[in-house]
């Protein structure tokens, strides 16, 4: 049984979330500098049995598209050249950001550690866009 991965695209950085195997729980995996999210894709589809790539699209409140959408249409198309054998799946973010923000906040995180630590953001917004896509497929 393979993984579903499900990354959080933005200009700079990337935040990766994966599941176990049995595809029951989403964990945060890394954010990853975004010139670097193919290398590090490969190396990790290399390594660990992946069937599923979940990717992030930023819309606003009238589910229209934003300033980042356009990057993250482009990524998806990279992604599905460079990973063929991958179905990539789409899932609305909206607010993913803010979510993982206040989960650090109630997870105890401080104010300085959460500037300081802005990736964490990244990979927390990754675990619930992937959470969602679970929710979705129960």
């Amino acid at each position: 049984m393979g993984r579903v991965l499900a990354i959080d695209y933005g200009s700079k950085r990337v935040g990766v979330a994966v599941t176990d195997p049995l595809k029951m729980i989403a964990s945060p995996l890394d954010t990853i500098a975004n010139d670097q999210i193919f290398k590090f894709l490969e190396t990790y589809c290399q390594k660990e049995s992946v069937e599923t790539l979940v990717v992030g699209m930023p819309k606003n409140l009238q589910n229209e598209d934003t300033q980042s959408t356009a990057g993250v249409r482009d990524f998806v198309e990279k992604l599905k050249v460079k990973f063929p054998q991958l179905p990539v799946k789409l899932i609305d973010e909206r607010f993913t950001s803010k979510m993982a923000l206040q989960a650090m906040i109630a997870g105890g995180s401080k104010k300085k550690d959460r500037k300081e630590k802005a990736g964490n953001i990244d990979k927390v917004s990754a675990t619930i866009i992937l959470q969602s896509y679970l929710d979705q497929m129960i």
